[in-house]
C-alpha cells in the first residue's frame, strides 16, 4: 500500500465467513511479536500492516507474516463478552419504526430479536471506537438513510445494511438509529480507550429510560 504499509486481502461468500479469516491473521500477527510492525488495521475483509520500513523489505516482511499466517488456526485468544445496555424509548430510537415495518414485525418484537442474538466485533472505524458489528438478524437488514442527518447523538445505536454500530460520539450519519446506550464507548482517559475491540462479543440488554439516566456515562 506504501513503502510501510502491506495489505493483506481476503475472500469469501459472505462478511461472516471472510472475518474469521480476518481475525485469525490478526491474532497471529499480534502473537508473532514481530519487531518493526507498528499496527494492525483488521477491516471486513482485509488487514493492514504498518511497519518500519528501515527494520524490513517488503519481500521479507510478506515471508515473515505467511509463517504468522500458516500458525494462525493455532492461536487463541481470549475475546471478552460485553453487554450493552440500550434503551429502545421512541425518543432515542428515531427510525425502530421503519426497521420493524420493513421487517413485518411489531417494535416489541423488533427489540426482542435484536436484544437476543451474539454480534462480533469487526473492526473499528469512521470514528475513533466505533465498532462494526456482525450478527445482525437478516430479518432486521435495513438500507441507510437516503440524506444522512447532521447530527447523530453520541451512543445512537444504527443499522446500515447488514451492519450494526454505535457511535461513539456525536456526528453526521446516515445510519437507521434504533436506541441509544448510556455508555461512553471511547474515553481518551481510560486504558484501553475503546469499550469495545476487534475479537469481542456484544450482546444488547434493553433498559427503560429510568435505567438509562442511572447508567449514563454522559
Amino acid at each position: 500500500m506504501s513503502d510501510s504499509a502491506l495489505l493483506a486481502r481476503f475472500h469469501g461468500a459472505s462478511l461472516i465467513e471472510t472475518q474469521p479469516k480476518v481475525a485469525g491473521l490478526f491474532d497471529a500477527i499480534s502473537a508473532a511479536n514481530i519487531p518493526g510492525v507498528r499496527n494492525l488495521h483488521p477491516a471486513f475483509a482485509s488487514l493492514l500492516v504498518v511497519y518500519n520500513p528501515l527494520a524490513w523489505t517488503p519481500l521479507a516482511l510478506v515471508e515473515r507474516l505467511e509463517e504468522a499466517r500458516k500458525r494462525a488456526g493455532s492461536i487463541s485468544v481470549k475475546k471478552e463478552r460485553v453487554t450493552i445496555p440500550v434503551c429502545f424509548a421512541a425518543e432515542f430510537a428515531p427510525d425502530l419504526g421503519e426497521v420493524s415495518s420493513r421487517a413485518g414485525l411489531s417494535v416489541d418484537k423488533t427489540v426482542e430479536l435484536f436484544s437476543s442474538g451474539i454480534f462480533h466485533v469487526a473492526f473499528l472505524g469512521f470514528a475513533p471506537g466505533f465498532p462494526y458489528l456482525l450478527g445482525l438478524p437478516p430479518e432486521l437488514a435495513t438500507p441507510r438513510l437516503a440524506r444522512p442527518r447532521t447530527h447523530v447523538p453520541a451512543g445512537s445505536v444504527g443499522i446500515a445494511g447488514e451492519q450494526t454500530g454505535i457511535y461513539p460520539a456525536a456526528t453526521p450519519g446516515g445510519w437507521r438509529i434504533i436506541g441509544r446506550t448510556p455508555l461512553r464507548l471511547f474515553d481518551p482517559k481510560r486504558m484501553p480507550m475503546s469499550l469495545l475491540l476487534p475479537g469481542d462479543e456484544v450482546q444488547f440488554a434493553a433498559i427503560d429510560e429510568q435505567r438509562y439516566g442511572e447508567l449514563s456515562q454522559w
